[in-house]
This record gives structure tokens, sequence and C-alpha cells, in this order.
């Protein structure tokens, strides 16, 4: 399996099951649970404690958000979000059976739902279900409604790379770029891809794009110069060197470089 170092500071933040949901299902007939309109009391409470701990989950608060997601639950014990934010919290606490039952639940009571299918993606993608992850970010980046379809796109590029697919993963990163020109996450990606094939000069166009709209990063950098210096640019690879060496001194980026580890 490729182990792609870079992953976790690109990804977008994924906020969300049963494997019942067929590949390429539309979604798009029924908005997303966070668009529904909030009927009754108990619905109201719960959708607020959820948004609250997905609050606290942004800010790495785990206790806070599993206790906002449980409160959430008992509030309504159907609202799909509440179990959503509470496998994601469990996700990222290690605690993937419970966190599958409570992914299993969100998506039983709401199977369409980008949201949702796109975390319970995730989580499938990070405990080596790549190939299986792959239905539930088609399916939610099949949703019209959704304010962000090429995250799942984006998503789905990722695991099938992570999980040794390149061809699948080269294909999920097109398509998103083809939905959005300027995602970042998925230029990079492909760079990233084209540069571990051989294929430098597709690998320069992607990263050159980046560098148009200044999205430079120590990542950007450091995947510059590992291009020019397999394509023998040495004008070039130290040019970018220089770059990582003044702006981002304290990177992981600039300690490899120091280091010498270009692979």
């Amino acid at each position: 399996m490729v182990k792609i170092w870079w992953l976790a500071a690109f990804l977008s933040f994924v906020l969300a099951g049963c494997a019942s949901v067929p590949f390429g299902r539309d979604s798009s007939a029924q908005s997303p649970v966070s668009q529904q309109a909030v009927v009754g009391d108990a619905r109201r409470g719960a959708k607020a404690h959820a948004d609250l701990g997905t609050l606290y989950l942004r800010e790495g608060q785990l206790n806070i958000a599993l206790d906002e997601a449980r409160v959430a639950i008992a509030d309504d014990a159907t609202y799909p979000l509440g179990y959503n934010l509470l496998g994601l919290v469990q996700m990222y606490l290690k605690e993937d059976p419970a966190a599958e039952e409570a992914f299993a639940r969100a998506l039983e009571l709401a199977p369409t739902d980008p949201e949702i299918n796109n975390n319970y993606g995730w989580f499938l993608c990070q405990t080596g279900r790549n190939s299986e992850s792959l239905a539930y970010f088609v399916t939610a980046s099949k949703s019209t409604l959704y304010p962000t379809p090429t995250k799942p796109l984006t998503n789905a590029g990722v695991c099938a790379i992570t999980g040794g697919d390149d061809k699948s993963g080269e294909e999920f990163l097109l398509k998103a770029l083809r939905a959005e020109p300027m995602n970042g996450e998925a230029r990079f990606m492909l760079a990233d891809l084209y540069y571990r094939n051989g294929r430098l000069n597709e690998a320069r166009t992607r990263l050159a794009d980046l560098l148009r709209t200044n999205e430079i990063s120590a990542q950007t950098l450091w995947l510059s110069l590992r291009i020019e210096r397999k394509a023998g640019d040495r004008e070039m690879e130290a040019r970018y060197a220089s770059q990582l060496r003044r702006n981002f001194r304290d990177s992981r980026e600039n300690q490899l470089l120091m280091q010498g580890q270009y692979q």
C-alpha cells in the first residue's frame, strides 16, 4: 500500500454504516439532513448539541464532542447527524467497532445523505478498507445539493491511491478537478502521483497551477524540488530548496531536505 506522508496536511476536515448503499447511487433527490428544516423541540435540541459537538471536534476536544453527541442522541434517537458525530469522535478515538456501529445507524436513518456517506467512506479508508470506501464517496458526490461535492471525489482519489489503485485514484482526482478547477488538494495529489510514476512534465504542470495561484506551501516546494531533482534540473532544484529553507525553516519538509531524504 502506498504511504503518503502529506495526507493529513492536505485533506479537508471530514464531517460525517452499513454496506447496503450501492455504488453510484444517485442521492440528489433528497437534500442533506443538515439542510432540512428542523421541526420539534427534540430535533432542535439534538441539532444544537450535534452542531456544538462538531465545533468541539474541530478544536480537538474529543471528550466534550463525545458528550455532545450522546446528548444529541438522547434528545432525538432518530437524528442521523447525532450518530454521525458519534461515529467521527469514536473514529478519532480509535474505537473502531463503536464508530462503525454509529455510522451504520446514521446511514440506516439517512442512507443517501452525502455528509454521512463521505464520513463513513473516510472511516473505511482509515481502517484499511479502501476499495469498499469508494462507493460511499461516489454516493456523496452525486448529491446536487451537497455544498462540497468535490470533497468526496478528492477523498476517493486519495483512498484509491493509498490502497494501491493509482488508475482509479487518478480518475477520481481528475473528476474532482473538472468539477472544481481550483481544487488545490486534487492538483497536489495528482502532481505527487505523476511524480511517483515518473510523469515529470505532468507533475510540473499540476504544481505550476498551484504556484500561479499563490498556494505556496512547504509541501508544494518540497515536491517541486524533488521533481526537478529527478529531472536533473539542478538550478530549479536549488531555487526551490532556497525558498523552502527561507520560508519554511521549521517544517518537516525542510528537515527532510537537511537530512537528504528525498524519497
